[in-house]
């Protein structure tokens, strides 16, 4: 690979940025300098220091974000303010993308990433990757509610939902709830709780396959994956 995209793609800066750099004499590669931009090295073999810095080079970025509201699930919108939108400026190099999608109005957790092998995996409905999903659900939840969730809950005219589990956490005027799907339908919980009589007020989501929402994070907020969560979710 070019040393100069090598360099941008690990966010060092634009194209030009990182030109400059290798010009000026600030980049070395197994400790001779080099000012040649299309420089071809292979950084997982070669140790490249910039600035007395060594690049610790990696192919893939793995991002929770707890989303909040009023932000969409996509890189780039001419109206709305994204998830990508959200992160500081030294990811733009890496392209990430939010691996699933969250409802505007649907808080919780998002991962992205630039993985698009685990993000297929995660997503694909022959991996049955489960959803864990908290709600504000207006009116009484009852165990006839949880009976229609687990064995399915026809949301259209021709689809009937995968078996759902529904656990009622406190029942009332309002309801809490928390529920798990292994799918991902268009709305798909606000349209199983309107075929049931109910409206979902708040929606959050705790759980995407092996990896849990840092309650630690506010809304908005995010932090690059441990190893240990990352291996979790490979091992999907």
């Amino acid at each position: 690979m070019r040393l100069d995209k090598t360099l941008a793609n690990q966010g060092y800066g634009s194209r030009k940025d990182v030109k400059k750099l290798i010009k000026k004499g600030k980049v070395t590669i197994d400790g001779k300098v080099i000012r040649d931009s299309s420089f071809q090295v292979n950084p997982k073999e070669s140790e490249i220091v910039i600035n007395g810095q060594t690049l610790e080079y990696r192919d893939y970025i793995y991002i929770m974000m707890n989303k909040p509201k009023g932000v969409i699930s996509a890189t780039r919108d001419d109206h709305e303010k994204t998830v990508t939108d959200l992160l500081d400026e030294k990811y733009e190099p890496f392209s990430l993308f939010p691996a699933g999608r969250l409802d505007k109005d649907t808080v919780g957790l998002v991962l992205l990433t630039n993985d698009g092998d685990l993000s297929h995996r995660l997503l694909s409905p022959r991996h049955h990757v489960e959803k864990l999903y908290e709600a504000e659900i207006s009116g009484r939840v009852t165990e006839d509610d949880v009976k229609a969730f687990c064995e399915g809950v026809q949301i259209d005219d021709e689809y009937v939902t995968k078996p759902a589990e529904l656990t009622i956490l406190e029942s009332g005027d309002d309801s809490i709830v928390r529920i798990k799907i292994s799918e991902g339908k268009f709305h798909q919980i606000r349209r199983m709780f309107a075929a049931r009589g109910h409206r979902v007020e708040e929606l959050k989501r705790l759980k995407m396959g092996s990896l849990v929402l840092d309650e630690a994070l506010e809304l908005g907020e995010y932090r690059e994956l441990t190893e240990d969560e990352i291996k979790a979710l490979q091992a999907h």
